[in-house]
């Protein structure tokens, strides 16, 4: 039990070491995906060479008479009413196609398309220039950095949108324009800054499904463990003490087989159900964990039982002292019952087996408060560093049921003699387990 317990620690261990390097992994794959691939040059030089084309489209739609069709309106607004020259689509290149270095360099790129955009604004000889560049970049400086970043670009490239010249003559006209432009940059910080929100949002949700599913697994694994535990301890309950049993029987029919054959015939017989007994508790267990049977809807074992562990001490040729009129069986869960059962039936079976003692006292008493049991012997008793690393599952199971129901189990060997100590809370026990 003790070598399941430490390697189930050391899975533990191994996992949470392995939850914490896939979190600094996590943390650091931001750095590496900065790193771009060939794919994402490619997107980014699209994105670019679109924001030119439309760019380049409301040119030359805003500069012609396909809009404005109004002649006079046009004359008065002052329109210009020419096919923009190369040097109006140089100035929009310049101001667009910086954007492929959009995310390697988020910062320069914005300052690249702010500055041609302010400085070519004024030489457009009465063409408008477009604001899609400036909205790209501010769209994705606010996306990839954080917010105060965010902020710094959008206060910026509005600053320059209503600083910038217009070649427009009509006051009223470029007045519109700039707060058109000033709108237009504010969206696309806002828009760029709502797309990280929701990265984030996501990114977070995909990292606590992940460590819920890692929880769920841990859970699995530890409930898998317990039920181990738990199993481990009913065998050993089932075997030993039946075990046991045969044993004595068996030594008994040997020294009787030529003096008395009746007697050595009825221990035999008692060989014989006592075995079939235990082999037909430990094929129901198993056709229970395969799924071929329905678990048992009986009541288990309980300190009913308590005579038959007497009538075993007394064939192994021990006096018994049984005192159990303190001990209101009505008034104690059953759980609890099954529990000190269980010790007094290890405890016997150790005795038998290990003890070399000649006498065995037991006390089981109960209050209001809890139930407790005392089994001592005058055996060869139980050193204390003997009794912390004794072998096998019969001290470990006694010890992990007790305090499974939220008791105390002590056990005493160094003073000639072992005694076993068992007390149970009755209030607010853990008897869900």
């Amino acid at each position: 039990m003790k070598n399941t317990m430490h390697t189930l620690r050391q899975r533990f261990s191994s996992f949470s070491d392995d939850v914490q390097q896939r979190r600094f992994l996590d943390a650091a794959r931001p750095a590496e995906e900065d790193a771009l691939r060939a794919s994402d040059w490619v997107v980014d030089a699209g994105i670019a060479l679109i924001a030119f084309l439309f760019g380049c489209g409301q040119l030359f739609l805003a500069s012609t008479s396909v809009i404005y069709v109004d002649g006079p309106f046009r004359e008065m607004a002052g329109l210009v009413n020419i096919v923009p020259n190369m040097y109006a689509y140089g100035a929009l290149a310049f101001t667009t196609l910086p954007l492929v270095l959009r995310r390697v360099a988020p910062w320069p790129t914005l300052a690249i398309v702010l500055a041609c955009f302010f400085f070519s604004s004024g030489y457009m000889s009465g063409f408008a220039l477009s604001a899609i560049g400036p909205m790209v970049a501010v769209c994705s400086l606010s996306y990839l950095l954080d917010r105060r970043h965010a902020v710094v670009a959008g206060l910026l490239t509005a600053t320059v949108m209503l600083l910038a010249p217009t070649p427009l003559p009509s006051e009223t006209l470029a007045t519109v324009m700039r707060t058109q432009n000033l709108i237009f940059v504010v969206a696309a910080a806002l828009a760029g800054f709502a797309l990280r929100t929701y990265r984030a949002y996501m990114a977070e949700t995909h990292r606590r499904l992940e460590e819920a599913e890692r929880s769920r697994e841990e859970l699995a694994a530890r409930r898998v463990a317990e039920e181990r535990v738990r199993i481990a301890r009913d065998v050993h309950d089932i075997t030993a003490h039946s075990l046991s049993a045969v044993a004595i029987q068996a030594a008994a029919a040997e020294r009787l087989v030529d003096s008395d054959p009746a007697a050595a015939k009825e221990a035999i017989a008692d060989i014989r159900l006592v075995s079939k007994g235990a082999l037909d508790e430990i094929r129901s267990m198993i056709g229970v964990l395969r799924g071929d049977e329905k678990p048992e809807t009986a009541p288990s074992e309980g300190t009913e039982r308590l005579a038959d562990v007497v009538e075993y001490l007394r064939r192994a040729s021990l006096e018994v002292t049984c005192a159990t009129k303190g001990y209101r069986r009505e008034d104690v869960p059953a759980i609890v019952d099954m529990a000190l059962f269980s010790l007094v039936r290890e405890a016997a079976t150790n005795t038998v087996r290990h003890a070399q003692a000649n006498s065995v006292d037991i006390l089981l008493r109960s209050t209001a408060t809890q139930a407790s049991l005392v089994f001592s012997d005058d055996g060869v008793g139980l050193a204390d560093d003997v009794a912390a690393s004794a072998p096998g599952h019969g001290l470990e199971g006694m010890k992990e049921r007790i305090e499974a129901l939220g008791g105390v189990f002590s056990i005493d060997g160094s003073h000639g003699g072992c005694v076993l100590k068992a007390e149970i809370p009755l209030e607010g026990g853990r008897y869900g387990l």
